[in-house]
């Protein structure tokens, strides 16, 4: 479809003309500014190469040519994308959904900038108190002295004076004669004020002795006060940091110190690097900053939080030489009223500490340890404590970061350390309401708004239960992904154009409604927001949509409808069909029902509330819930590490809970698919990964002129040496380093991105090479084996077209593939392997990501295919079109973070529709 995009105005729109990276067909777009765009279609149709290969990638590649020219140097080699022009285009933003960090020091209030106004709000205003006392640390100014005398009435005659310390190697006599030459005149000692020279030193033993910096008489003079400072400040430098002001005609003596001291202790002067737990200063000593060290990890030594001190769920207790440690504890508990029947879950904080640390009566678990450290020169000692080391949470810190000091700087009762272990829905509240006098209030005003501002963004896109100590690496995508759109929300600039991809990933619908809101504040600042996005809700709220497609991969990069929500249902896309219903996912009309099943007692790991949960085998099972209301935690901490030391013996490190029971005779595997790349490197593709590789190297060796040559399988492959180009090492581009700059990756100039020597290219199967082959789609890869009657690799790549990924090139490196098409990758090989022979449980983490409602259809039918079989399928989804078709369901809530963890609902659709608790079932009732 060619609109005349000559006579469009640049200035109100952005205009791409002709357009063919990839597979877009020469296509030319018009996407209005300052608008909520979005870019849909079906997965492969081109949408992510419009918005991000063309458009990000040009508006990039702009700003870079107002560099300087030394990073403009590379850019000659920076290619321009391929289109005919682009006009109209603004400084670009892209937000993907990659979690960004794996630094372990990066923590959510680092990423948004949180935490660096909070810290110098503490810098600013935090007022220090001692711990000993609880009075308020102060020092004394020049200021506060002359304010002090201010106060007396004219002519008041005034001694201003420093105490004279004598250091043990200086004698009296030396100093006095030191001072007289540095131009001082009187000391006063024993109430009684001499000339330096008559003092009487042979009488002097110790006592308190004084050098008279000043004599003065008050009066209401501007230049009087000046000298007075100076004075003061003498007075301040001679007195090592404390001087008096005694009053000649009452003889009262008032003391001032300018030392951060109180109580016999010496306080840090708060300053920003004091609270950042990334500089040497501010870090705890122990951990460095981390919040973890190497230690005694309490969940090797009590594994099952579900037994009771006296059903030995302190598991170094359980052994002959050590249970008098147990017999000490359970004889005196009932003194210090730890109960030793409960569970050890069910103690309070405290009860667990008495339990670790001991006191008088008894030992604790952690002097067992150190007594096993002072006799570790003991084989059987030291193998003992291996057994119980592992990552464990800073003893001097509390997993808090910082040093002890910060914990004495205070505003309104509360610690920095405080804040950060608060959710943010908490901590809002907190700023909020802050209460602080007025020049106190005129400093922070300004940091208070930056505070509330990103408090506001984070809890707009849901994330209000995050906490700003949480660390970047452990949070899902889509969290990642929301926290930098709160982080841009934050920065607000204006007439920019930001690229999004899928921000609704990981939502549930109740919070998409306020991504909605989020995403229009954004154009609302003069912003083109362009959204690359499946969910209905957000393009019923679209300025104007754009539809990409009729198919994928060859068969799209075509633009099938675009206008506004209306526009598109008139229009014969696919994406209208499914939104008009004249196509549409069926819901089931029988549920699946199972006798067998797997149950977990008494899940309380992260914000679980100590629930049974039940799992259905040879069924559909969904697990829903809002952002952070437990689903991972239980599917991802709990049910699959559980199952893999049930079935292999080991795994990873199981969360919390009592205990799992049900039918494990009918499970031989369990599989958990995430959305994680396939391969960390860029020779990681989709057909070395289902293992299609090896049989198409060994058909070209079988070629006639490769066995002329003499080229063996391996000749064939980019990994190893002998068919590769050296130049690249088989990886078809070559990186720059860049310094201050992403590295720069580009084509080789000697393959030209190929791979392969010229020699290798000239083998050929039914005309083509290598490299041909490798840039055939899945789909034409299987219609063209297939006409080659060469159905043993037809027939594995197969699957990939079954799961929607027909349009995926054989040789896509696995680092330009999303999350969702990883996902999918891993689930044909599954397929292919026809693992299909042992009964297996797997495990999905959001498989729709990136899915438009024509794959979804798709992904069923493959997942039907494996249920029929006698598989298991677990699904955590917020897809009401997945939701729908599910046999079983478990549904989480209320809320996420503190507020989640209760299992609100099992059981199936039709049943949980009808729920009046459950978020979900809002959302549902309107499908089915």
């Amino acid at each position: 479809m060619k609109a005349d995009i000559s006579t469009v105005n640049p200035k109100e729109n952005i205009i791409i003309k002709g357009a063919k990276l990839h597979n877009l067909k020469n296509i030319d777009v018009v996407i209005p500014r300052n608008k909520l765009v979005v870019i849909t279609g079906l997965s492969g149709s081109g949408k992510s190469t419009l918005a991000f290969d063309t458009l990000y990638a040009e508006g990039q590649r702009r700003y870079v040519e107002s560099l300087s020219s030394y990073a403009r140097q590379f850019l000659g080699k920076l290619n321009k994308p391929k289109v005919d022009y682009i006009k109209g285009i603004a400084p670009a933003i892209a937000i993907e959904q990659k979690v960004n960090s794996t630094n372990p020091r990066s923590t959510v209030g680092t990423s948004t900038e949180i935490y660096d106004y909070i810290k110098l709000l503490y810098a600013r205003i935090g007022r220090t108190y001692s711990p000993i006392s609880n009075q308020e640390v102060k020092k004394d100014t020049v200021s506060d002295v002359v304010n002090f005398i201010k106060k007396f009435d004219d002519k008041t005659k005034l001694l201003l004076l420093a105490p004279i310390i004598i250091d043990e190697n200086r004698e009296l006599k030396t100093l006095l004669q030191v001072l007289e030459q540095q131009g001082y005149a009187r000391l006063k000692w024993n109430d009684t004020i001499y000339r330096i020279a008559d003092f009487p030193q042979e009488k002097y033993k110790n006592e308190a002795l004084f050098l008279v910096i000043d004599r003065i008489v008050t009066r209401a003079d501007e230049d009087f006060y000046n000298r007075l400072a100076d004075s003061i400040q003498t007075a301040f430098f001679e007195g090592k940091g404390i001087c008096f002001i005694e009053n000649l005609e009452d003889n009262k003596v008032a003391e001032f110190s300018n030392k951060f001291d109180l109580d016999g202790m010496s306080f840090l002067e708060p300053n920003t690097h004091l609270f950042s737990f990334n500089n040497p200063y501010g870090a705890c000593p122990t951990c460095e900053g981390y919040g973890n060290v190497i230690g005694i990890d309490a969940d090797l030594v009590i594994p099952n939080t579900g037994l009771s001190i006296f059903e030995d769920c302190i598991f170094p207790f359980k052994t002959p030489s050590y249970i008098h440690y147990k017999e000490d504890l359970i004889a005196v508990a009932y003194q210090f009223d730890i109960p030793v029947h409960k569970p050890w879950f069910q103690l309070s904080e405290k009860q667990q500490e008495l339990v670790w640390n001991g006191n008088k009566s008894f030992n604790g678990i952690n002097h067992f340890f150190s007594v096993l450290e002072e006799k570790s020169y003991k084989i059987q000692n030291r193998v003992m404590l291996s057994r119980y080391r592992g990552k464990t949470k800073c003893t001097t810190c509390n997993g808090r970061r910082l040093r002890e000091e910060t914990n004495y700087v205070k505003i309104n009762e509360q610690t920095i350390s405080d804040l950060v272990t608060l959710p943010l829905d908490e901590l809002s509240i907190f700023f909020k309401n802050i209460q602080l006098d007025k020049y106190d209030e005129k400093i922070a005003k300004r940091l208070l708004t930056e505070i509330n501002n990103r408090l506001l963004f984070l809890t707009d896109v849901g994330l209000s239960y995050l906490t700003i100590n949480r660390t970047s690496n452990t949070l899902s995508g889509g969290e990642s992904q929301r926290i930098n759109l709160a982080t841009s929300l934050g920065s607000s600039l204006v007439g920019s154009m930001y690229i999004l991809d899928e921000p609704s990933i990981g939502l549930h619908p109740k919070d998409t409604e306020r991504l909605i809101k989020v995403l229009k504040d954004l154009r609302n600042l003069g912003n083109t927001v362009i959204v690359v996005e499946h969910d209905e809700d957000i393009m019923k709220e679209a300025d104007y949509i754009i539809d990409i497609g009729p198919e994928a991969g060859t068969f799209g990069g075509h633009v099938v409808a675009e206008g506004n929500f209306e526009a598109i249902l008139k229009s014969d896309s696919l994406t209208a069909k499914y939104l008009n219903e004249d196509l549409k996912i069926h819901v089931p009309k029988k549920r699946r029902t199972s006798k067998n099943s797997i149950q977990i007692i008494g899940a309380r790991e992260h914000n679980l509330q100590n629930i049974d949960v039940t799992f259905p085998l040879n069924c559909l099972t969904v697990i829903t819930g809002v952002s952070g209301s437990g689903k991972s935690t239980l599917v991802k901490s709990i049910l699959y590490p559980s199952m893999q030391k049930k079935l292999v013996g080991y795994g990873d490190k199981v969360g919390q809970h009592t205990e799992i029971r049900g039918s494990f005779e009918d499970i031989k595997n369990v599989e958990f698919i995430d959305q994680n790349p396939i391969g960390r490197s860029s020779r990681s593709n989709p057909v070395t990964y289902i293992k299609a590789y090896d049989d198409i190297r060994a058909l070209f060796s079988n070629q006639k002129l490769a066995k002329i040559r003499n080229y063996k399988p391996k000749h064939f492959s980019f990994n190893v040496e002998g068919g590769r180009c050296e130049v690249c090492k088989g990886d078809g581009i070559v990186t720059i380093e860049m310094q201050f700059m992403a590295d720069v990756h580009l084509e080789c100039d000697v393959c030209n991105g190929k791979r392969f020597k010229k020699e290798v290219l000239e083998i050929t199967f039914d005309g083509k090479s290598i490299d041909d082959i490798l840039s055939l789609t899945i789909d034409d890869a299987v219609e063209f084996f297939s006409e080659n009657l060469v159905t043993k690799i037809a027939k594995k790549l197969k699957p990939l077209q079954d799961v929607g990924l027909g349009y995926v090139q054989l040789g896509q490196s696995s680092s330009t593939l999303s999350g969702g098409e990883a996902q999918r990758i891993k689930l044909a090989s599954f397929l292919v392997k026809g693992i299909t022979k042992d009964k297996t449980l797997f495990i999905f983490d959001e498989p729709t990501t990136g899915l438009h409602f024509h794959d979804i259809k798709k992904l069923l039918a493959s997942f039907n295919a494996l249920i029929d079989k006698g598989h298991s399928i677990i699904v955590i989804e917020h897809n009401i079109e997945l939701i729908k078709c599910a046999d079983y369901i478990i549904d989480l809530g209320m809320e996420g973070g503190k507020k989640g963890g209760e299992l609100i609902f099992q059981g199936t659709p039709e049943e949980l529709a009808k729920n009046k608790k459950s978020y979900t079932a809002k959302y549902l009732a309107e499908k089915l």
